[in-house]
C-alpha cells in the first residue's frame, strides 16, 4: 500500500468514523468559525481546567479535509496544556505550508500533510485549528 493511500484510508475513517463529535452540557468554551468560499462551518466546545484541554467536541458541515482534521484535532489536543495545544496549532500550520513536521504526539494529523499542495484546501484543514485558537485564548 502506497502512503498517499494509507493517507486517504486515514483522512476517510475520520470522516466516517468522527472522534469527539457532539456537543457538551456545560463548561466549555464555544468558538463558531465557517469558511465563506467553500461553505464549511465548525462548531467547537473546550473545557479547559486549570490550563488543561480536559474536552474537545465539535459539530459542523464540511468536506471531509474539515472535518475530519476537527477529529483529528479534538482527539490530539485533550489531555494537553493549552501551550501544548497551542504549539499542535503551529506545528499543523507548518505541515500546511509544506514544511516538515513530525507529529509523534498524534500521528493521524500526518495524513493531512498532502493538502497543502492544494492551497483552496488548505483553509478546510485549518478551519478546526482556528477555532481551537480562538477557544484557548478566550479562555
Amino acid at each position: 500500500m502506497q502512503l498517499d493511500d494509507l493517507y486517504r484510508r486515514v483522512i476517510m475513517d475520520h470522516y466516517k468514523n468522527p472522534r469527539n463529535r457532539g456537543t457538551m452540557d456545560e463548561g466549555s468554551v464555544t468558538v463558531n468559525l465557517n469558511n465563506p468560499t467553500c461553505g464549511d462551518r465548525i462548531s467547537l466546545q473546550l473545557q479547559v481546567e486549570d490550563g488543561i484541554v480536559k474536552q474537545a467536541r465539535y459539530t459542523g458541515e464540511g468536506c471531509s479535509i474539515s472535518m475530519s482534521s476537527a477529529s483529528m484535532m479534538t482527539d490530539a489536543v485533550k489531555g494537553r496544556t493549552i501551550d501544548e495545544a497551542l504549539a499542535m496549532a503551529d506545528k499543523f500550520s507548518s505541515l500546511m505550508k509544506g514544511e516538515p513536521v513530525d507529529f509523534e504526539e498524534y500521528e493521524d494529523i500526518e495524513a493531512l500533510s498532502g493538502v497543502g499542495k492544494f492551497p483552496a484546501r488548505i483553509k478546510c484543514a485549518t478551519l478546526a485549528w482556528n477555532a481551537l485558537r480562538k477557544g484557548v485564548v478566550s479562555e
